[in-house]
């Protein structure tokens, strides 16, 4: 399988190992996974940010990864689709304070409304001119695990009209149990499609957690029509990589190429 798998595997790159971040005068590491037939078509494709970047493909990660490539080579061999995937490097020490969306927390203020802003106002643009996406909103996802997931909740919630598919794998929503409340000015919703992942052995808040985000969320839009959710239990689900990267082809199927 994995041999046959070898000539769909993404093309990575590596845009910069120290991309300017200016809403946090930072620098960081972007990398984009690009379809295995990218420079030789000139077709135009998906993107969905992904939190953690250095846990999505590297074999050395401490906890793992997520075996992104492999599970982009298989749905290009497949038929199912293809995307541009970008990798944002987490900050190391101030992963958890940029990952935090709000400043009062449980965990402290948190930096997280830049490193939105950065995500949003500085890198989307910068992939949208130098490779060949589809720029609206309707082709643009993020999405992250854990805390990572937290920040894509807060980008997806604030910045409706950039980002229409949120993945989010065992969301820390212990740290913002109120993020549903977020987007004070969400006054027209738009369609989205959000595909929410638990495992049942991630302690016992957090299948709870996730299904009154869900209806939290339901309940503040108001029309469940512009909202469509997949929720994803595993009953023996982990707080890891290993199961995030399980989950991952499925979430991508469904978010971005209408598998039902």
């Amino acid at each position: 399988m994995q041999r046959a798998l070898q000539s769909y595997y993404p093309k990575i790159e590596v845009i910069s190992d120290q991309f300017e971040m200016p809403q946090l005068n930072k620098h960081r590491r972007i990398s984009v996974l690009l379809p295995y037939n990218y420079h030789t078509t000139t077709q135009r494709y998906p993107v969905l940010y992904l939190q953690d970047g250095q846990n999505l493909i590297d074999p050395n990660a401490p906890f793992g990864n997520w075996q992104v490539d492999r599970a982009l080579a298989a749905l290009s061999a497949q038929g199912k689709g293809q995307l541009i995937v970008v990798g944002i490097d987490h900050g190391g020490s101030d992963r958890i304070k940029e990952y935090t969306p709000f400043h009062d927390t449980p965990i402290g203020p948190g930096d997280g409304k830049k490193y939105v802003r950065f995500v949003t106002d500085t890198l989307k643009p910068y992939i949208d001119k130098h490779y060949r996406t589809l720029p609206q909103r309707h082709y643009t996802g993020i999405g992250g695990s854990s805390m990572g997931a937290l920040i894509s909740i807060y980008a997806g919630l604030m910045y409706p009209e950039v980002y229409s598919k949120l993945l989010l794998f065992s969301p820390s929503l212990w740290v913002s149990p109120l993020i549903h409340f977020a987007p004070l000015h969400f006054v027209e919703p738009l369609p989205s499609r959000i595909y929410l992942y638990g495992g049942g052995k991630e302690g016992a808040n957090m299948v709870p957690n996730i299904q009154r985000f869900k209806q939290a969320l339901e309940r503040k839009v108001g029309n469940a029509r512009l909202l469509q959710f997949r929720v994803s239990i595993d009953p023996e689900g982990q707080h890891n990589e290993y199961h995030w990267g399980r989950e991952f082809p499925k979430a991508v199927s469904w978010l971005f190429f209408n598998e039902e």
